[in-house]
C-alpha cells in the first residue's frame, strides 16, 4: 500500500514537471510572438511616416532621384515580403535606404531648414530607436526560448510536444552593417 502512494506520488511529481515545462515553452512561445508583434507596430509606424518624408523631400532633391526611388523601392519591398526572414531582410534595406536619404540632405541647407523635414526627420529618428530597441527584445525573447527548447530537461518536453527554435533578427546584408557615406561634393 506504501509502494501505491509512493509510485502515484512519483508519477503526479513527474506529471507536474512536464506540465510546468510545456507551460513555459508556451508562455515563451507566445512572448517571441507578442515581441515581434512590437517589432511590427514600430515597423509599421516608420512604414507610414515615409510617404510623408519623400514629398517633403520632393521639391528640394528633384536631382536625386536615385536616392528616393531607392526609398521608395525599399518601402515597397516590405509589402511583398512573405515570411519573417523576408520581412527582416526587406527592413534592414529599408533602414540602409534611408539612411542615405539623411546622409544626402545633409547638401541642402533649405531642406535641412524645413520644418516639416526636421519633423519627419526626428520622428523617424525616434521610430527608429524604438524599432531598435523592440528588435533588442524580440531578440532576447527569442533567445531564452531558444535555451529551454536546446537545454535539458526542456529538451525532452521541447521535442515531444514539437516546440522549434525561432529566428533572431540579424542583419544579413553586408551592405546595411555599413554606416551610409556621406559625400558633399
Amino acid at each position: 500500500m506504501i509502494a501505491f502512494f509512493i509510485l502515484l506520488g512519483v508519477i503526479v511529481v513527474l506529471v507536474g514537471w512536464v506540465v510546468g515545462i510545456y507551460n513555459s515553452l508556451v508562455g515563451l512561445r507566445n512572448r517571441v510572438k507578442e515581441a515581434w508583434a512590437q517589432v511590427d507596430v514600430q515597423l509599421k509606424r516608420r512604414f507610414d511616416l515615409i510617404p510623408n518624408l519623400i514629398e517633403t523631400v520632393k521639391g528640394y532633391m528633384s536631382h536625386e532621384r536615385e536616392t528616393l526611388e531607392a526609398v521608395t523601392q525599399a518601402r515597397a519591398a516590405i509589402s511583398g515580403a512573405g515570411n519573417m526572414p523576408d520581412r527582416m531582410n526587406a527592413e534592414g534595406g529599408l533602414t540602409a535606404a534611408l539612411g542615405r536619404l539623411f546622409a544626402v540632405s545633409e547638401s541642402y541647407p533649405d531642406l535641412k531648414a524645413s520644418t516639416n523635414f526636421l519633423s519627419l526627420q526626428e520622428e523617424l529618428a525616434s521610430t527608429e530607436n524604438k524599432i531598435s530597441f523592440a528588435r533588442q527584445f524580440y531578440n532576447e525573447t527569442v533567445m531564452r526560448m531558444n535555451n529551454k527548447v536546446q537545454m535539458f530537461p526542456g529538451n525532452i518536453i521541447a521535442g515531444m510536444f514539437n516546440f522549434q527554435n525561432e529566428e533572431f533578427f540579424e542583419v544579413t546584408d553586408e551592405e546595411q552593417r555599413e554606416a551610409p557615406k556621406v559625400d558633399f561634393n
